[in-house]
């Protein structure tokens, strides 16, 4: 008996060496021309990788074994050898996504025999809401990653009757019907509700970001907004849902939510809103002028830019986004012909608002040297200002915007052009205040009402992109600490480590140095506290009494007297925003540059005030003028330093502290007050201060048989950094006779003492005592 014959089988796939991609025989021969196939536009349907690029269809036979009609359109159907080649199983979450990543939804796995073996199938309800059309190329992949929880889902509805009432009920079929689900922006789903489908589209997922650690900032610091459709979330029976009533609803909410977030600056945002009120034609009132262009200037990191897109999108006209980086773009175009062609879509789509951002990139001042094409820009936008001022273009409003004015051309700072010039300014501590509040909201804190005031009125100089740093130092501090809630030592340690962004380039390193490290001298830190602390902490005192505060403080005497470590100290009791300048270091041998650093020194200051210039040998700086008629560049510098102390531009909340030698050699005018207004004497150090000055050095270092009392009586006419001395070498002397010594005797002491002699002469002595009796 002949063995019977086994029935051959074939599959109708085949695999190219060549690309290695998976196809069916009827393609065979297309592909011959077209290996590798083109991903972005595919002529026929292949798996590439593991990765289906098929073709979308609707399932006819919807009845699939004991599901739910809900379950059947979370599925995808794919034929089982595509569900093989592409190292699939069924009840696997995949990403179904368009060609051009426009949108995507996620859908789990489950078999069919309908249609062709490369056809991607959905129910007609999961048709719809996946937004694919019939015979669409699609890319069917797995899910590359774990999906992140989702915390709160942003859903504006779709078709809902204007009887929909957002009740509990509603909320708890929406959670229910979609727990489990894996979403994506942009996605649509639905839900039945009294026997209507409601369709919604999501508009933001926010999710919490949580670490191993469960108790991690209660796994809810930060939650973010999530703005990219490529990623996908999962539903769990915690997540929260929002629900608007229609697009103008979500809309005119979250332009709510922007505008409260920008805090702290609602007089300007009325002005600019009143200003575009009346430009866009919304205004009865004819006979006003029209202004038409603003410019927005202030410290980097105050908002500028943020609050020009969000009036923008308030006032629902036609937005065109002008910045440096588009225009000099690799495009062909000409930067100036990119202008043109933004400029007339906005005339042509009016009422329309222009936003020019970093307009001092654009219009830099023609008194610099300028390539072509920037004087091709200038000039291409100074005829559109023109234009744009004309009455034959209505509707149309400019907000530029920058953090360097002086830098913008003079000739668009005119009438007509830029018409009106608003400053945002940096946060007061009020304002600073109702920031930290916004922002503390979305941080889960034990922070009380007298802990914000607190951290408000000490982080001097911060704008609000620098408070967003500081929220975000603390919360990663309070993670590391494995706690669940931010309280004020995150707070304090992030202080330390968080700068204002203005002082990053002048940002100095300030020895931990405290008034309990400097012996004696009460005096002057009275002075100082009544320059520098006073102002701060009882500003309703000097408003009571009409007098202000001084704004600079003098320090002179002997070498080493502690001038300079007086104001280390300053700077670290005080919490200010301290510059330390050597007055040698602002001389340059160019022309005006020297001018400039001193300039640039007053400028950073006031962007970071409250703050303290410490001017360490300021004679070198401010020397007495002579009478030759040449002017020097000291003497030119000098000028400068007198008009930025007392000139037209005020000084504001600058507080000057300055230090020498020689206060003879310092120019009268500098010293007059309302610029160097208390001059203080810092002598010698007396009985007492010697004492202290030991008491300190002492409380490091290991004495034994050493009379404190003694050495304050043989210490007469040293200076503070003398007894310090005596104090350093009298322990060299210990460790010379034994390196394993563990006290300092006082033998050693009087050996130092003969060692180190007072080296403040005499003379110098007398001229101080002289210039205090004003006979210099």
């Amino acid at each position: 008996m002949s063995a019977q014959k086994q029935k051959k089988t074939t599959s109708p796939w085949t695999l190219c060496e060549k690309c290695s991609v998976s196809l069916l025989y009827k393609d065979k021969e297309a592909h011959i021309t077209d290996c590798p196939p083109d991903v972005n536009e595919p002529i026929y349907n292949f798996i590439k990788k593991g990765v289906l690029y098929g073709t979308v269809d609707q399932k006819c036979n919807e009845d699939v074994k004991n599901l739910s009609t809900r379950e059947r359109d979370n599925l995808v159907f794919l034929s089982e050898s595509v569900i093989r080649l592409c190292s699939l199983a069924i009840g696997d979450w995949v990403s179904v996504k368009s060609l051009n990543g426009s949108s995507q939804v996620a859908k789990i796995v489950w078999p069919t025999t309908e249609k062709t073996l490369t056809s991607v199938l959905f129910t007609k309800n999961g048709l719809d809401l996946s937004l694919f059309s019939i015979n669409q190329k699609v890319i069917v992949s797995k899910l590359s990653s774990e999906p992140r929880k989702a915390s709160c889902v942003t859903l504006v509805t779709l078709n809902g009757p204007k009887s929909l009432e957002f009740s509990s009920e509603l909320y708890n079929r929406i959670s229910k019907s979609h727990e489990s689900r894996i979403l994506s922006l942009g996605n649509q789903i639905g839900s039945m509700f009294y026997g209507k489908l409601l369709r919604f589209e999501i508009k933001s997922i926010e999710v919490t970001e949580a670490s191993n650690n469960q108790n991690d900032l209660n796994t809810n610091f930060d939650r973010l907004c999530i703005e990219q459709p490529d990623e996908v979330f999962e539903v769990t029976s915690h997540t929260k849902w929002k629900l608007y009533r229609d697009q103008e609803d979500f809309e005119k909410n979250t332009r709510e939510e922007q505008l409260t977030s920008l805090a702290g600056i609602e007089e300007e945002l009325s002005e600019i809103r009143g200003l575009m009120y009346t430009c866009l034609n919304k205004s009865k009132i004819s006979f006003l002028y029209q202004t038409k262009a603003v410019l927005l200037f202030g410290n980097s990191g105050t908002g500028k830019t943020t609050i020009a897109q969000t009036l923008a999108q308030e006032s629902k006209a036609n937005i065109v986004t002008i910045s440096p980086p588009d225009l000099f773009s690799k495009n062909t175009v000409s930067p100036e012909e990119n202008i043109r062609e933004m400029f007339n879509n906005a005339f042509q789509h009016a009422p329309s608002v222009i936003i020019l951002d970093e307009i001092d990139v654009l219009c830099p001042s023609r008194s610099n040297r300028l390539s072509e094409t920037e004087k091709r820009v200038v000039s291409t936008l100074l005829l559109l200002f023109d234009e744009l001022a004309t009455n034959k273009h209505q509707c149309i409003f400019l907000i530029a915007t920058t953090n360097k004015p002086d830098n913008v051309d003079p000739s668009f700072r005119r009438c007509g052009r830029l018409d009106r010039e608003i400053e945002i300014p940096t946060p007061s501590p009020h304002n600073r205040r109702l920031i930290l509040d916004k922002l503390l909201e979305k941080i889960p804190n034990v922070l009380s009402e007298d802990d914000n005031k607190d951290i408000s009125l000490n982080t001097h100089g911060f704008v609000g992109a620098d408070l967003v740093s500081l929220c975000s130092r603390a919360g990663l501090h309070a993670i590391k600490r494995g706690a669940a809630e931010v309280n004020l030592e995150d707070f304090k340690f992030a202080m330390k480590m968080v700068r204002p962004s203005a002082m990053r380039e002048v940002q100095i390193e300030v020895p931990n140095v405290k008034w309990s490290d400097i012996g004696g001298q009460e005096n002057l830190k009275l002075i100082l506290r009544q320059a520098v602390e006073w102002p701060l902490k009882y500003s309703d005192s000097f408003l009571r009494l009409g007098v202000t505060p001084p704004k600079g403080v003098l320090m002179f005497g002997p070498p080493g007297c502690s001038k300079t470590m007086i104001a280390k100290a300053l700077a670290t009791e005080s919490g200010l925003n301290f510059l330390s300048i050597k007055g040698p270091e602002l001389f340059s041998k160019w022309v005006g540059e020297s001018e400039r650093a001193v300039r640039e020194v007053f400028r950073k200051a006031r962007q970071v005030a409250p703050s303290i210039i410490f001017f360490d040998e300021i004679d070198a700086l401010g020397g007495e003028r002579s009478s030759n008629s040449s002017t020097s560049v000291q003497e030119r510098v000098l000028a400068q330093l007198l008009t930025e102390l007392d000139g037209v531009t005020p000084l504001g909340d600058v507080t000057i502290l300055a230090a020498t030698n020689r206060p003879d050699r310092i120019d009268k005018a500098l010293l007059r007050p309302g610029r160097l207004d208390r001059i203080v004497y810092v002598p010698l150090p007396d009985k007492q201060t010697r004492r202290d000055i030991f008491r300190i050095k002492f409380e490091k270092m290991p004495i034994l048989n050493v009379s404190i009392e003694d050495l304050v009586e043989n210490t007469e006419s040293y200076s503070g950094a003398e007894v310090n001395a005596v104090c350093h070498e009298a322990a060299m002397m210990a460790l010379e006779e034994n390196l394993e010594s563990q006290h300092v005797e006082g033998r050693h002491f009087e050996k130092a003492l003969k060692l180190i002699t007072p080296r403040t002469p005499s003379s110098l002595i007398k001229l101080y005592e002289d210039y205090l009796q004003n006979k210099i």
